[in-house]
């Protein structure tokens, strides 16, 4: 940002012409990069926009973090069309969530993906902010429900005295209890009362190695959820 002094009352004021050009050019630069992309690709194969434009079969959904530093494909290596994508701040499932509801369903119900991942990542800035007891905004009712994940594992969080390691493993308990909650809605249960083939995942992804830790929470069925979540199919439910 630059000031420049104003004649008239002699107080600086922001130069607002340049800085007007500066979001001109970073805006520009996204257009030109897609257009770099676009001839890259069509260098590769003629036919890859033709290709795309036909449809997308993913085998997986990835819900995971808006931090802008964590993008699926990216991480992954892979190509557009091959991964379903959600995210929010700190990669929450909240059961009132309709947007989250309605990309899992279509996901699980439509696409047929086999695999829903829940990627957190360390650094993340909402589960930081969860650990404080600053107020944010409105942000500060979504961070409740990382508070939440705190409860839950307070025991094990407020003996651990490096805030980083704090701060890590709350990540990691976060992606854990976030993928417990994945298993207790009704739509992943339906499925897997329909199919075998549909796994639900978590993962962290370390910023500093840009590697995956897979935290051996898979789960593929609802019976280790606890009686009182594991729900009866719609049929049995009909009948009583």
């Amino acid at each position: 940002m630059t000031l420049i002094d104003d004649k008239k009352n002699g107080k600086p004021v922001i130069d607002t012409n340049n800085l007007k050009l500066a979001q001109s050019d970073s805006y520009n630069a996204l257009l030109h990069g897609n257009s770099q992309w676009v001839e890259l690709k069509l260098k590769e194969d003629s036919d890859y926009f033709k290709k795309l434009a036909k449809g997308q079969s993913p085998q997986v959904l990835w819900i995971g973090c808006s931090d802008s530093r964590v993008p699926a494909n990216e991480v992954t290596g892979t190509k557009p069309g091959e991964v379903f994508v959600h995210r929010n701040i700190a990669n929450v499932i909240v059961h009132s969530d309709m947007n989250m509801l309605s990309v899992l369903d279509y996901a699980v119900n439509v696409l047929k993906v086999k695999h829903v991942i829940v990627a957190g990542h360390y650094g993340c800035g909402g589960v930081a902010a969860a650990l404080s007891n600053k107020q944010f905004g409105i942000i500060d009712n979504w961070l409740r429900h990382i508070k939440d994940v705190y409860r839950l594992h307070s025991y094990e969080l407020d003996r651990i005295t490096d805030e980083t390691q704090k701060q890590n493993r709350l990540v990691e308990l976060n992606v854990s209890e976030q993928v417990y909650n994945l298993c207790k809605t009704s739509i992943i249960q339906n499925a897997w009362m329909e199919r075998h083939d549909l796994e639900v995942h978590g993962w962290v992804i370390d910023l500093g190695t840009g590697l995956i830790k897979d935290l051996k929470v898979s789960s593929s069925s609802p019976h280790n959820l606890g009686y009182v979540y594991e729900l009866d199919s719609a049929n049995a439910v009909a009948q009583h």
